[in-house]
């Protein structure tokens, strides 16, 4: 039996979990939440932080084929590869690994096209911390596969529910772009790699047109039958230090190698078709 364990079944993990368990898959993990024991029925799941690490990794471990890392590095590091990354590098069964990474390790572009051979230069700390996770993951000898993910959106997470909130913000700083991917889609591209495993592999994973955040809130509002919010010049919108890092980096993301090495196709090739079936 094929068997997924990953390190925080959170959001993004949990689609792919869920559309494993329902062919039949064994699926764990873990998380810092207790409560989140429900969004993954049946999954076997085990409390993990760094001041928590399990207490007996290799038994939770056990069987394990496919291993997801969606944990983030914090100051000192990542913390799954801290706690456990040698117990991770003995596993017998695992014939892939994926960790899932930003494409901030880019940094800023100006808005010019990076793909997977444009040399990573983050430009703050959380892109640091990033990029040093990737090169730990892969200098441990897993069959790691690094997945580069643009800004994830979908149910329950996207620009239109922010517009229902009223939290949504239209912010005005010329030139700038964001990429996007939906949920749907990642869930895609991890699978296509599964079943197509090249380890050391890194891929984008972003649809296919970065765009100005304006028009996306513009869009989703146009969706909803609202007035759009007017825009907010960057300099006076509000934004935690956290959103504001963001607008650091100014890049266009392609996207090509997971459509030419995976044979990826897009469900949502763009934020329109993508919230357009969020709003069915």
């Amino acid at each position: 039996m094929s068997r997924l364990f990953c390190f925080g079944l959170g959001y993004s993990a949990g689609f792919l979990a869920r559309a494993l368990a329902a062919e039949g898959w064994s699926v764990s993990g873990t998380t810092r939440d207790p409560a989140a024991a429900k969004e993954v029925p049946g999954a076997d799941l085990h409390l993990f932080t760094r001041e928590r690490p399990l207490p007996d990794p290799a038994a939770a471990l056990a069987g394990t084929t496919h291993l997801l890392l969606s944990v983030p590095p914090d100051a000192a590091g990542d913390p799954v590869l801290d706690c456990h990354g040698a117990v991770l590098a003995r596993l017998p069964e695992l014939r892939w690994a994926g960790y899932l990474s930003t494409t901030g390790v880019y940094g800023d572009h100006g808005g010019a096209w990076v793909d997977e051979d444009t040399p990573p230069a983050p430009a703050g700390e959380r892109g640091a911390r990033r990029l040093a996770a990737e090169r730990g993951w892969l200098a441990l000898g897993l069959p790691l596969h690094v997945f580069r993910l643009a800004g994830i959106y979908g149910p329950g997470r996207s620009p239109l529910d922010a517009v229902r909130q009223g939290r949504a913000q239209r912010i005005d700083r010329p030139g700038q772009v964001f990429s996007r991917i939906h949920v749907a889609d990642l869930v895609a591209v991890l699978r296509a790699s599964m079943a197509r495993p090249r380890p050391g592999a890194i891929y984008n994973v972003c649809d296919d047109e970065p765009a100005p955040p304006g028009d996306v809130v513009a869009f989703a509002c146009a969706l909803l039958g609202l007035v759009p919010p007017a825009p907010v010049p960057f300099a006076e919108a509000a934004l935690s230090p956290l959103a504001r890092s963001f607008y650091a980096d100014n890049k266009r993301v392609a996207n090509r190698r997971i459509k030419q090495e995976l044979g990826v196709r897009l469900l949502y090739p763009t934020y329109r078709e993508g919230l357009a079936a969020l709003n069915r």
